[in-house]
């Protein structure tokens, strides 16, 4: 398998709703690598890691989200593959 790697930035009430833990679960179950995060000025950062229409799978429902979050945009950039294995959470930056 070819792996991929893109970065999403969800903007919106995407923090304090469940969204990271949310998002680990949905790439998991798309069998992506990589991890979420919190950023500082509110939105949540992902870095995506494999097939490519997984990570279009896991774009497509980013923009839903969680039941309690509202999102307003998922901003989709190129990224560098690096190395992650699994999907896990990592700290607000």
């Amino acid at each position: 398998m070819t792996r991929t790697a893109a970065n999403l930035r969800i903007e919106g009430r995407v923090q304090g709703v469940g969204y990271r833990w949310w998002a680990v679960g949905e790439a998991k179950r798309l069998g992506l690598s990589g991890w979420a995060r919190n950023r500082k000025d509110s939105s949540v950062e992902i870095l995506a890691i494999g097939a490519p229409d997984a990570i279009a799978g896991l774009e497509r429902v980013c923009a839903e989200g969680p039941p309690a979050a509202r999102v307003t945009a998922v901003r989709r950039t190129p990224a560098e593959d690096d190395g992650s294995q699994g999907f896990h959470q990592r700290e607000t930056v």
